[in-house]
């Protein structure tokens, strides 16, 4: 939903008339989205794992397409965006059975499965990243970046700053944050020496029915850490942090990019084809960042990483420097300019 809200927002600046479409689980998270009108559509995933419930998720698909159509004869677009997962087939779907153009926008480092159905015919193919797996041979592929929000870019305009006496750690976990993340950091911390958990000040994203053993934790450590399920002004904490352990979502990536952020990042082992591996790739090969596999994730594992890390200044500011060299803080801007000129062709 973010590069959605991004595109959005530089469009509607611009003059342009948005609707979103969307199921209604992506309705619930559109709220920050300046869409007029909103659309619900029916939509499933559907996998060939579970023969019945994919008949029913055909169906509903179908249902959306039907929806989708008759809003796309009556509202008129001159181009439908679509950023992926089943909520965007109905949509895309009408889209091209109509002509009317599409342009999609693939977050991650390996394309979509709703993508790969429509990439072929799509005017414009659009990814995060240099890498895109699973592309068909036919579409028009270009690489322009995730489309970040303007707070994010606001805030990332800071210069990084290596810690003098305070360090600062930050941890998240996706949307709501990741229970392996947030009960195994605050027990690597703890076996840091005391030297430099006296040094420590972390802001840990922690799932609800965590917080109480990480707050416990820290404390017992003596180590100064604020712990929450969500953060409003994320963006505050990403400006603050010398360095961050994170999953590797698109988003997640990109916004470590375009902040200069040395990283620890931890692949979401049951994500699709593996994708938040190959995002994380490109900043492991630039020196910038470690992954570790969940199974590796573990307090002694990680202790060991972050008392390397963060105790040598050198990689501190040579992985914050290569780190902002590979991000596409323009993406917004590009993507949106994409989108224009394909809509009035």
């Amino acid at each position: 939903m973010f590069p959605a809200q991004a595109l959005a927002e530089y469009l509607k600046n611009d003059g342009w008339d948005i609707a979103l479409m969307t199921d209604a689980r992506g309705l619930k998270h559109a709220g920050n989205i300046p869409a007029d009108p909103m659309i619900e559509v029916q939509a499933a995933s559907i996998t060939p794992r579970h023969p019945v419930r994919a008949i029913g998720g055909m169906w509903k698909l179908m249902q959306g397409v039907k929806t989708a159509k008759a809003f796309i004869k009556d509202w008129k677009p001159d181009v439908v965006a679509g950023f992926g997962g089943y909520p965007a087939f109905p949509a895309l779907k009408a889209a091209q059975s109509l002509g009317v153009p599409t342009v999609l926008h693939e977050q991650n480092a390996v394309l979509g499965r709703v993508n790969r159905v429509f990439a072929a015919k799509a005017n414009l193919v659009v990814s995060g990243f240099e890498v895109l797996e699973k592309l068909p041979k036919k579409a028009n592929w270009q690489v322009l970046g995730n489309p970040l929000r303007a707070h994010i870019i606001d805030a990332s305009q800071r210069v990084y700053q290596l810690p003098t006496g305070k360090i600062n750690l930050l941890i998240v976990g996706g949307s709501l944050g990741a229970r392996l993340l947030s009960e195994t950091v605050p027990q690597a911390v703890a076996l840091l020496p005391e030297d430099m958990r006296s040094r420590l000040s972390v802001i840990q994203q922690t799932r609800a029915e965590s917080l109480d053993f990480a707050r416990d934790i820290y404390a017992q450590a003596g180590v100064q850490a604020i712990c929450e399920p969500f953060f409003t002004d994320i963006e505050t904490h990403l400006a603050n942090a010398h360095y961050i352990i994170a999953r590797a979502g698109a988003s997640s990536v990109s916004e470590i990019m375009a902040m200069g952020l040395p990283s620890l990042l931890v692949p979401l082992k049951i994500a699709m084809d593996d994708h938040q591996s190959v995002n994380a790739m490109p900043l492991k090969d630039l020196g910038a960042a470690d992954i570790l596999p969940e199974f590796e994730f573990t307090p002694d594992i990680v202790k060991s990483i972050l008392l390397e890390r963060l105790n040598d200044s050198f990689w501190l500011e040579t992985a914050s420097r290569a780190t902002r060299n590979a991000a596409k803080p323009g993406a917004t801007t590009d993507l949106a300019k994409c989108v224009t000129n394909i809509a009035i062709r």
